[in-house]
């Protein structure tokens, strides 16, 4: 059995469905394979349950930081129900830190790339072709009682994977298994880059032939999935091949969305000219900047021109027609909270659709995690190790950065109240950090509803010097309508007036069709306003809005 245990329900797993290719193609004797996918907000007695059910003889799990957390007692409870079952992981987080996994669950851990290891170790097992597959959404019950495996765990390896040729994983068991979850392609593997927080550089960029990739991204453009993720680590640093997959991306009939993690100082002028020729909404392009603070980027071993990063970020976002995320990371060494106040406001004016504000995190077998302790950080010893104070920020300031990202988490990110924002930082006159930190302290969202975040967030930003309030309700409203299709308006912001029924009616003159109230109001000003639910920005996921 393979195991995923994914983030999300709308994620799926690469790894298993490549692993049981590989089982196929380079085993030399006859494995059964089974894949169950399941998530973290699976309780573990039912992910046991799903594993015990198939009574498999070898269990192979991929670990990461968002699972790690949950494997212990899980594996703990498979052995309670499978006596004698061998568990094998593989994955960044046993790789570098097999010690710990032998000595809480592993019979072995494989380092690396699996799909010669891994296959080579069932075939030293012995075994008895096949491949069937369990739902992430499925929920059992624990298959029974067992008793627990008495001694020392086996540990052992089956040695370094060897680079073989890629297998295809995309066969119709995978397509009937991922529905319109996201589906997620490889074409590349290794980074040039060696940036000491990530696991992926100082290797060799290894590319997998062009032509197989083109027929994949047909069959998954197809499939019936709405993204495709590319997990390439820098997607265009070989700028001719980017650019051959860019365009046949571009050509393909699908209303798929692709998306990319790339390094925007990579592009060039043929680059830009190609994206800017794109559908719009058809490529999502997530740009890791990290930070602008040079003595940053240099004691993080990170190489970029920040200057042509920013111009070609800007000339991306100018054509409108490609959803750009842009990612900053606080916590890097000689980088204070003041610096990254500066980062943050400097990244936040450039305009792109998501700008993430990440937490540094010393994972196992990084460099920087290695020079932690000389370099006086403190970060949390459990997953995703997260960095909680160094003598550039204290945990206080770390304590600031987070009120601010679950603002922009919740606004911005999200496309949601944008206008709103733009109106209340002009008069505010307030730098983009402290705004958004402001609403953070002020308005802070942890799981409400939208509804009642708003009125919060309402009742915040009245209060701040400048704001006028019927034209803050004013913004509110027209976000509301831009954002929000199928949710009442809060009451908070319904506007009382006869004159409703009239902007109504005129929008079911203009669009030809019937409309919900709730999709027109009148404006304070006296404006009316309704919403196009049937014209949706591709870039920003907004609907129109027509006043009258």
């Amino acid at each position: 059995m393979l195991l995923a245990i994914n983030a999300k329900y709308v994620h799926s797993s690469l790894s298993v469905w490549l692993l049981a290719e590989a089982v196929s193609a380079y085993a030399n004797n006859t494995h059964d394979v089974v894949i169950v996918e399941t998530t973290i907000h699976q309780k573990n007695v039912e992910i046991a349950g799903l594993v015990a059910v198939h009574k498999p003889d070898v269990v192979g799990v991929s670990t990461y930081i968002w699972n790690a957390g949950k494997l212990p007692d899980l594996l703990k409870m498979v052995r309670e129900r499978l006596p004698g079952v061998v568990i094998v992981l593989g994955g960044p987080e046993a790789s570098f830190n097999t010690g710990y996994w032998l000595e809480n669950g592993a019979d072995f851990v494989l380092g690396g790339e699996g799909e010669q290891s891994f296959p080579a170790l069932l075939d030293t097992l012995g075994g008895g072709l096949g491949c069937t597959y369990v739902n992430p959404g499925a929920v059992s019950g624990p298959a029974g009682p067992g008793s627990a495996v008495s001694g020392p765990a086996v540990s052992g390896s089956a040695g370094p994977a060897q680079a073989g040729a890629p297998v295809d994983p995309y066969t119709e068991t995978y397509f009937s298994a991922l529905g319109d979850r996201i589906a997620y392609i490889e074409t590349s593997r290794g980074c040039p880059f060696s940036c000491s927080f990530c696991l992926s550089g100082e290797s060799t960029v290894r590319f997998f032939p062009i032509e197989a990739t083109k027929e994949q991204l047909i069959k998954l453009s197809q499939s019936g999935t709405r993204t495709i993720k590319f997990v390439d680590r820098t997607f265009n640093c070989e700028t001719g091949r980017a650019c051959e997959l860019f365009e046949f991306i571009i050509g393909l009939n699908t209303t798929c969305r692709f998306h990319f993690e790339v390094a925007a100082c990579l592009f060039d002028d043929r680059a830009l000219e190609l994206l800017a020729s794109a559908p719009p909404g058809r490529i999502q392009l997530e740009v890791g900047l990290q930070t602008f603070h040079e003595p940053a980027l240099k004691s993080s071993c990170r190489h970029m021109d920040i200057e042509k990063a920013e111009k070609n970020i800007r000339i991306l976002l100018r054509n409108q027609n490609i959803h750009v995320h842009v990612d900053l990371v606080a916590g890097l060494p000689y980088e204070t909270y003041e610096d990254f106040q500066n980062s943050f406001d400097r990244a936040y004016t450039i305009g792109a659709h998501t700008l993430q504000l990440g937490f540094l995190k010393l994972l196992h077998g990084s460099a920087l995690r290695a020079q932690a302790d000389a370099l006086g950080m403190r970060y949390s010893e459990q997953p995703p190790y997260e960095v909680t104070s160094s003598p550039w920020l204290s945990a206080e300031d770390i304590r600031s950065l987070k009120l601010a990202e679950n603002a922009l988490r919740h606004t911005n990110n999200k496309s949601r109240f944008l206008s709103t924002l733009k109106y209340v930082q002009h008069v505010t006159e307030m730098r983009p950090f402290v705004l958004f930190k402001t609403i953070g302290e002020a308005a802070p969202n942890h799981g409400l509803q939208l509804p009642d975040y708003a009125m919060h967030l309402f009742e915040s930003l009245s209060k701040m010097p400048g704001v006028d309030e019927p034209v803050l309700r004013e913004h509110m409203i027209c976000d509301w309508l831009s954002m929000v299709k199928g949710v009442n308006m809060p009451g908070f912001l319904i506007t009382r007036d006869k004159r409703r029924r009239n902007v109504v009616d005129t929008a079911e003159k203009k669009l030809q069709r019937r409309i919900n109230r709730d999709e027109a109001a009148v404006l304070p000003s006296g404006k009316g306003v309704f919403a196009d639910s049937s014209d949706r920005d591709p870039v920003t996921g907004l609907y129109r809005l027509c006043f009258v």
